[in-house]
């Protein structure tokens, strides 16, 4: 099994188990993780911190705002600290992949994904 593989198969457990998602579009979780390329395999760059504001701020910047081409405004903010609920306090490893993918989700933003694949 390829390190790829392997990170999506960590993801699906940590989706299903600690965040309680039955649900899972695997596919579109297979394109966000491949869009965050040799990322996922570096520890530091692999999470999101949710309790590091300047973090959330790259996050809305580069990744809600460039990549999915939303507006700014208080609605980014909103899913963001709601995707950092979702994924819980008490989570440690909030997955920069399955962050994506929540926000990704939240904003119904599929299409970003699936017409690049």
């Amino acid at each position: 099994m390829s390190k790829f593989d392997e990170a999506l198969e960590l993801y699906h457990s940590n989706m299903s188990e600690k965040i309680g998602i039955k649900k899972i579009d695997s596919e579109l979780l297979k394109l966000v993780t491949r869009g965050l390329g040799p990322s996922i395999y570096r520890k530091d760059a692999a999470s999101v911190s949710c309790s590091d504001q300047s973090e959330l701020d790259r996050v809305k910047k580069n990744f809600l705002i460039k990549k999915l081409g939303l507006d700014d405004g208080p609605e980014l903010d909103a899913a963001i600290k709601k995707v950092c609920q979702k994924m819980g306090s008490s989570n440690r490893n909030k997955y920069r992949a399955i962050f994506y993918y929540l926000l990704v989700k939240e904003f119904g933003k599929e299409a970003v994904y699936t017409v690049n694949s």
